[in-house]
């Protein structure tokens, strides 16, 4: 497998030097076709040097900043999870003919997917290859939907086509020359939410830390799918990395979960908020789907990964410590805990939900668990201009 290494932060902080110039050029550039369906003919639009403004009226520059960011994260959750489907969803040609319309030469058909990563996933839900399918389908409507309406405002939109460098897998079900925006084969997992939702007295927007779940995922790089057709013939490894990819899903989602509402509290528009919240929904069903998948994981004790030098353990039906409500894993719906101030009665509910820094926060995590690995120094000034930005909106009036 082609080696990946970290950029660092120093080539990070040069980039970033002239990130307001590269989104300026990436977005004239990167305005969707679908929008200009969304014009009535012979219409007058007028923008400000942003693309802020159209003929209906304005599109509050923070709002369109806010919506700029989520359309950025859906492209990026839309990634990762047609790997995902690919080679573990199921496999009609729904989604890959949607992602077609999406991606340059992304294949119209499916793939076929990969029977033993497909089976070992199956280990968590007889269903998981179908929810699979409807999580990607979900997150390629969110990326159209946020763009397209972006484009009816005429304001700018976000295309992240040329980031699509990073290697595919190369295992059977893989489309293998397609270039990707994440990287799922070194991934280092925070699995911190399990113990987040579980817990009644703490609450991270307190500044609470929580233990990991699965300890051994949040240190060194493990890969969440198959890298090669080889990496399917260990039937203990290949559990190992299905376990993976199922507490990679929860990660994911638990972050679309949180960042939808700190956002929204930015709003300006209520039609804004009306998207922001009604996307958001799904997002925390599809956090509460994952995180009852992951509690179903079979133990798999000691698995070496020797592509990654990284061994991981998974003992959810085994350890002490998840006989204890912090870990139990049929707790799925949210604990009540701490919410605003202390000395108010405990509230279950979606968290954290603090809005400062929370795109930036989201970036920061997806960094630090290595999703974006091997990326251009363009490409995270990019994806922090864009956080910088959604982070700067404030509720106008």
């Amino acid at each position: 497998m082609k080696e990946l290494s970290p950029l660092s932060t120093g080539a990070i902080a040069k980039a970033g030097s002239n990130r307001r110039s590269f989104l300026k050029r990436g977005m004239a550039a990167g305005a969707l076709s679908v929008g200009a369906g969304l014009l009535s003919s012979g219409s007058r639009v007028f923008a400000d040097s942003d693309g802020d403004q159209d003929r209906n009226g304005r599109l509050h520059r923070g709002d369109a900043a806010i919506l700029r960011f989520l359309a950025a994260a859906e492209i990026l959750e839309t990634d990762l999870w047609l790997q995902y489907q690919e080679l573990a969803g199921t496999q009609d040609d729904e989604v890959a003919a949607e992602a077609a319309a999406q991606i340059p030469n992304y294949p119209a058909t499916s793939t076929g997917g990969n029977t033993l990563y497909t089976n070992a996933v199956k280990q968590l839900d007889g269903d998981m290859d179908q929810y699979i399918h409807d999580n990607t389908d979900d997150e390629l409507t969110h990326e159209t939907f946020i763009n397209a309406y972006l484009a009816s405002k005429g304001a700018s939109t976000v295309n992240l086509d040329e980031f699509r460098t990073l290697p595919s897998s190369q295992a059977t079900g893989a489309n293998k020359g397609v270039g990707r925006l994440t990287n799922l084969m070194q991934l280092t997992i925070d699995t911190s939410w399990w113990t987040r939702y579980r817990s009644d007295s703490q609450n991270p927007d307190f500044g609470d830390t929580f233990a990991q779940v699965i300890p051994t995922l949040a240190v060194g790089e493990h890969t969440a799918i198959p890298r090669k057709d080889a990496d399917t013939s260990d039937s203990k490894f290949l559990q190992a990395i299905a376990n993976t990819a199922g507490f990679h899903f929860a990660t994911i989602e638990q972050g679309g979960s949180s960042l939808y509402p700190s956002l929204a509290q930015r709003v300006t528009s209520a039609e804004v908020l009306r998207i922001v919240l009604s996307i958001g929904g799904t997002e925390i069903m599809h956090f509460q789907t994952w995180q009852d998948k992951a509690g179903n994981c079979p133990d798999t004790i000691g698995a070496f990964d020797p592509v990654n030098n990284s061994t991981v353990t998974f003992d959810i039906m085994t350890a002490a410590r998840f006989k204890t409500e912090a870990f139990q894993s049929n707790l799925i719906m949210p604990e009540p805990t701490e919410f605003l101030q202390a000395g108010f009665p405990r509230v279950s509910i979606i968290r954290p939900t603090e809005t400062k820094n929370a795109a930036m926060g989201a970036v920061k995590f997806l960094m630090a668990e290595n999703l974006f690995l091997g990326q251009s120094a363009n490409f995270f000034s990019m994806i922090q201009d864009l956080a910088s930005d959604a982070d700067a909106a404030r509720r106008e009036g």
